[in-house]
């Protein structure tokens, strides 16, 4: 491999200048890139010196620079992990098959939906927080979210120079309607359904992190163990800069859920709202929402796709050397099916022994539901510690789900079936009701710009970011 080349206009760790073609179309690629920044990036922010992280290598030991950087001149770069030497396919129907370099022709338009998928999340997330800057509870939170913004970037550019690679014509029209699709546009949508959610409020931004950001983070560990070795190689260095958005919004929820505490004891009757925080019930709401908006993007719990791409050793498991069976030729998974009738009145359940293949998504989705469940409980001692006695849970993995073999039906949040009349009615005790979210866009009306400072309805993180204090000037307005 070459080291990383910072000269270039697009710093690069690929020799891109060896392949001038290439090289060329990426460097056209570049400005309608920044063109779409400049124009659903964050808003108001283009001109102001932010203290950013930037890759410069996919070294262990430092693979990242900190320094003031305006957003628009941030040094977006295309990083591959080392080639392993010798790589072998590690599942699917190619097992210990020498890993491709090139697209195998057969497979060559499913993997162009793999990566044009997942390279879709990555603007519509930018463009889901492009208002939250307006609302910041402090430099601190506001310079986290700009990281994040320009990582989302950043693996925007790595879905990109696999497609301009190795996808030709159409991989160059596939590059360029990524930068078309809007978050929320009814005539263009976002792919993903939680990618067209409004993200409006810093309590969604946190969760939004937590949850949606650890759905990425469970689809590149399966696309980490791709048989296309460009793919392979691109993932694994998208999850060194993905973990620090899951800290950003683990830490976030903590941080609130700390000074909701604080505020319910001054409070005689334990009101945090009455002292101007965010209240315990709304918060799990929140929770509830975008938990299961995330849960589907994981697909049909029953999925010929999943088993095709398995199958086809393009999109694995999470971590599959911890697995012995690496082919799944013969394994099933036990599921509970609801059977509904014309009204979506779930009537009764038949247990299905899936082909475990067929139930990839559920495997991988079942990854992510032990995950989730780790950061709630921290969230849950720092109430333990403040001797209160609510819990927060995720709910059933049924609960407000719009596809595979939930999809359209009426859970409550235990996973009870329940009526579509039922559900309406339960709704806004469930899940952010209209005046739930007015609520919370009240305690955000005013950015907190000073260094240090912090927004009522937030505590302060226990420590700044690369051994700056808390107090550290993180964005210069």
């Amino acid at each position: 491999m070459t080291s990383v080349i910072n000269s270039d206009k697009i710093p690069n760790n690929v020799d891109l200048s060896s392949d001038k073609k290439l090289q060329r179309a990426l460097e056209a690629w570049q400005p309608r890139f920044i063109d779409w920044w400049k124009e659903m990036g964050p808003e108001g922010f283009q001109e102001d010196q932010v203290y950013l992280r930037t890759a410069i290598s996919v070294d262990h030991d430092g693979w990242a620079h900190f320094d003031y950087v305006k957003m628009p001149d941030y040094r977006w770069g295309i990083f591959l992990t080392e080639p392993e030497p010798n790589r072998k396919i590690g599942f699917g129907d190619f097992y210990g098959e020498p890993a491709w370099q090139t697209v195998p022709g057969e497979f060559r338009n499913s993997l162009r939906r793999l990566i044009v998928t997942q390279g879709d999340t990555e603007p519509a997330s930018v463009e889901q927080q492009r208002l939250l800057g307006q609302t910041c509870p402090s430099l601190y939170d506001l310079r986290n979210l700009f990281q994040v913004n320009v990582e989302e970037g950043r693996h925007l550019w790595a879905m990109v120079y696999l497609l301009h690679s190795y996808f030709g014509r159409d991989g160059r029209e596939e590059a360029e309607a990524l930068l078309e699709r809007r978050s929320g546009n009814p005539d263009k949508p976002r792919i993903l359904g939680a990618f067209n959610e409004p993200c409006q409020n810093w309590l969604s931004f946190f969760m939004f992190t937590y949850f949606t950001d650890r759905d990425g983070k469970y689809q590149l560990l399966a696309l980490a163990e791709s048989g296309f070795d460009p793919l392979a190689r691109t993932t694994r260095f998208m999850l060194t800069e993905e973990a620090h958005h899951m800290f950003v919004g683990e830490t976030g929820v903590m941080r609130v859920v700390q000074r909701t505490a604080e505020l319910m004891k001054k409070n005689r009757h334990e009101d945090a709202r009455a002292e101007g925080g965010i209240d315990l019930p709304t918060i799990q709401k929140y929770i509830n929402f975008w938990y299961s908006v995330s849960l589907d993007l994981f697909g049909g719990e029953i999925s010929s796709n999943a088993a095709n791409f398995f199958a086809a050793s393009l999109k694995g498991r999470a971590k599959e050397d911890g697995y012995t069976d690496h082919r799944v030729i013969d394994g099933s998974y036990a599921m509970d099916v609801p059977v509904a009738d014309k009204e979506s009145n779930v009537t009764g359940w038949k247990k299905e022994d899936v082909p475990l293949r067929n139930a990839m998504n559920e495997v991988l989705r079942d990854e992510y539901v032990r995950d989730s469940q780790r950061g709630l409980e921290k969230w849950n001692r720092v109430l333990e510690e403040a001797g209160i006695q609510y819990q927060f849970r995720l709910p059933s993995r049924r609960f407000h789900r719009q596809n595979g073999i939930y999809g359209g039906l009426y859970f409550d949040v235990d996973g009870n079936p329940m009526s579509k009349e039922d559900w309406e009615k339960s709704r806004d005790g469930w899940l952010p009701s209209a005046a739930d979210e007015a609520y919370v866009a009240s305690l955000m009306t005013a950015p907190v710009y000073e260094a240090g400072k912090m927004a009522h309805w937030i505590a302060p993180p226990k420590q700044g970011i690369k051994g700056r204090p808390v107090e550290f000037e993180y964005v210069r307005r």
